[in-house]
């Protein structure tokens, strides 16, 4: 589980397939701050723009996680070189809980349809898949590259669901969300609580599994 909040911005070094067929995923070797890799260990889960991976390597100022064809058919952003990516250590029963609940499980990946100032802050528009639209709530939870985030309007449109979002400085400042521009894709995961909802309500009466 994880919270939402980024500890670290860490960089793609180098990109390995893991095979030669369509179905082989690939090992990424990233960079980052040595001083956040003290006490990670191998086989640890790591949110790595929203996305949860597992340590398989460990260098001094780096790690590795391999991503399978179906993780990366799913997520976006995780296999480039030299992209920037937004990173989460796995939370302990003892952290504060300053985001939201997490899983690091991408929900399905959206577009930036508007990203501007406004004010002190940025305004983001993010047209997420329509599918997923009927999860997004006013004031409600959004995870955006592994970010919880505040959804300020929902608005569904003919062919998705537009979820308008308001970025402070800080924010820009300490993920990778400043390189946003409009037409970028983002990986989204929708509020925890939400799924379990959308379970129990939409099961036929009289399961006993739920």
């Amino acid at each position: 589980m994880f919270t939402g909040l980024i500890t670290s911005v860490g960089r793609i070094a180098e990109v390995t397939p893991l095979g030669s067929q369509a179905s082989h995923g690939k090992r990424v070797q990233l960079q980052v701050d040595p001083s956040w890799l003290q006490g990670v260990k191998l086989g640890e889960s790591i949110a790595v723009s929203g996305a949860c991976m597992t340590v398989v390597e460990l260098q001094p100022g780096g790690f590795a996680f391999d991503i399978s064809a179906e993780s990366l058919a799913r997520t976006t952003g995780l296999d480039v070189p030299g992209a920037r990516v937004n990173l989460e250590q796995s939370v302990a029963l003892s952290t504060k809980l300053g985001g939201h609940l997490v899983t690091g499980h991408v929900d399905g990946v959206g577009q930036v349809a508007r990203f501007e100032p406004f004010g002190e802050s940025w305004l983001l528009e993010v047209d997420a898949p329509a599918a997923l639209g009927k999860f997004f709530a006013y004031k409600g939870s959004i995870v955006i590259n592994g970010v919880s985030l505040t959804v300020n309007r929902v608005e569904d449109l003919p062919q998705h669901c537009r979820v308008s979002i308001n970025l402070i400085p800080h924010t820009l400042q300490h993920t990778n969300l400043h390189q946003l521009r409009e037409g970028s894709a983002v990986n989204l995961e929708i509020d925890l609580i939400a799924r379990y909802v959308e379970r129990m309500l939409g099961a036929p009466e009289g399961r006993k599994d739920v």
